[in-house]
Parts: C-alpha cells; structure tokens; sequence
C-alpha cells in the first residue's frame, strides 16, 4: 500500500469535519502538553489536584528514552512543572495493559531520580505528582471513587505519610459515567466530560462559565484541521482497535492462544511493511514509532 492509499483509506473512514478525540493519546498530548496551552492545563491540573497552581511550564515535555537495549521506551502524554520546583506527569490510557500501577511508577520514578542523575544531591529531589486517567476500570481499585489519590504512608497505626514527594491521582472514566456533574467534584467531572465528548450540549453549556474549556475547544477545532494529524490520529485509532481485539481472548485458561497468538505476529508484519514504506517516503521516525509501534531499531534495520 503506497502512502498516498494509506491517506486515503484513513480520511474515507471519518469526516474532515468530525472533531478528533482528546482522549486520544496523540491528541491530548498536543491539546494539554504543547507551549500555548498553559492556561488550559493549569486550569485542568488545579482542578485534578485541588490546590492552586500559580505557574505552569510545558517545556518540559520529553521523551523518557530507553537507557539500554533492556529498558523499555516510555513517552510521558504531558510533563509540566508547577509552581517553578514540581513536576507533574499527566498519562491518558485507552487500552487496559493490566499493569496500570506500574506503568505509571515507571514514569514516576524516571522523573524523580532525573535530578539526581544530573550530579544533585538527595535534598534536591523534588515533589513528583502523576496523574493517570484511564479509559477503564482498574480491577484492584474495585469499590473506589472514580478519583483516587495515593501517597506512601505507615499502615499498622497512624497512617502518616512518610513523604510528599510521591503522590499519584488516579482517574477512571468509566465509573466517572455513571456520576453527575454537581457537589464538589462538579468541575473535575466537567473537564472529564469535555474528554468524553466535547461536542456534547453539556459541555457546550460548562465552557459558558470556563474560558478555559472554550479555548481547549477552540484548540481543539484547529487541530482537527490538520490534514497530518488526522492521519496521524486515525491510523493511531486503528492500531488500537487492532490491539484491543488481539488482547481480548489472546489467553485461553491460562494459555496463549496460537490464533491469536499468530494474529499478533500478522500485525506485527503488517506494521514493519507500512512502516518501510512511509521510511522509503522520507517521513520522520518519531512519526513512524508512532504510527506502528515498532521500536527505532526495527525501522533503521528496514
């Protein structure tokens, strides 16, 4: 398939008019992480975090890169520092990896110990906050609120928390579906509304009142007329579909399934053949890693 078919096959399947989904990773890092959009993370941020945020720097957003060959690659969707000496990482998931918890202490931890790696000492480490908003039910959150807030703390008696430094929100939309926006979650529950549907006549009603909301929108639009970030976005939807239905029964009592199993490597083909001619195209591979999910190597050995 020639690239110009691969445009072609994404932008039949959706309206140029149609709206991109924020939730989407690609779309949300743009949406919450890129400089311009301080206002617009702060204002969700504060509300996530319920304290406020004076000042907000989006410049430094990275790519965690793998140290060795055995490390995994990790990209954080948002990294801000706050108030001028804390960072806060802000992950959107859409697909259930069943290793929530330490996906995201990954990320934690990558961010905490940079300063150090930089020569500082102890003292220097600053408070690191991640914020994880997930697509799904987390299934040992059971019975939880859809906005947990986790700190390290002493569990026999007085349940003292040992140190700021480590604090972890965690949202889950699915449970937030279910609650109406009023009472004192009412703003959070407005921004989580805006990710689920932005077009909706609710939130239509809640940027009336929230500068903020309006200008995410507004952002938003133009984003959504970006003829590269639609394909971008679009082959991303796609990669997802495909990797949700290849976990959904890839283990059968315990044991891999060989159909699925086989599935898997077909996708895997799949990607390796896309991913070799849009490198024959001339196309970055930052935008082919995420276009096909292979690693850096995988395409320079193509």
């Amino acid at each position: 398939m020639q690239e110009n078919q691969i445009i072609k096959s994404t932008n039949d399947k959706k309206s140029k008019n149609s709206i991109l989904s924020p939730k989407l990773d690609v779309v949300f890092q743009i949406l919450f992480g890129e400089v311009g959009s301080e206002e617009i993370t702060k204002d969700l941020l504060s509300t996530i975090l319920d304290e406020e945020i004076n000042e907000i720097d989006l410049n430094q957003n990275i790519v965690l890169r793998r140290r060795s060959l055995k490390d995994k690659m990790g990209v954080v969707d948002v990294l801000a520092k706050i108030n001028n000496n804390e960072y806060c990482n802000i992950e959107m998931q859409i697909i259930d990896y069943k290793n929530s918890e330490k996906r995201t202490l990954y990320y934690w931890s990558k961010k905490y110990t940079e300063e150090i790696q930089k020569g500082n000492d102890y003292k220097d480490l600053k408070r690191t906050i991640c914020v994880l908003i997930a697509d799904f039910e987390i299934k040992d959150l059971e019975g939880l609120g859809f906005h947990s807030k986790w700190k390290i703390i002493e569990v026999n008696e007085r349940k003292k928390v040992l140190t700021d430094d480590f604090e972890l929100h965690i949202i889950e939309l699915p449970k937030m579906r279910k609650r109406r926006a009023n009472g004192k979650d009412k703003k959070l529950l407005e921004w989580l509304s805006f990710l689920e549907n932005p077009e909706s006549n609710e939130v239509i009603s809640y940027m009336e009142k929230n500068e903020n909301m309006k200008r995410a929108k507004e952002k938003l639009n133009t984003l959504s007329a970006n003829d590269e970030l639609r394909i971008l976005a679009e082959l991303r939807e796609k990669a997802i579909r495909d990797e949700k239905s290849l976990k959904e029964g890839y283990y059968n009592d315990g044991k891999i399934d060989g159909l699925k199993q086989g599935r898997a490597e077909g996708l895997e083909q799949k990607n390796k053949e896309i991913a070799k001619k849009l490198k024959e195209k001339g196309l970055s591979i930052d935008f082919i890693i995420e276009i096909t999910n292979l690693t850096k190597e995988e395409i320079e050995k193509l």
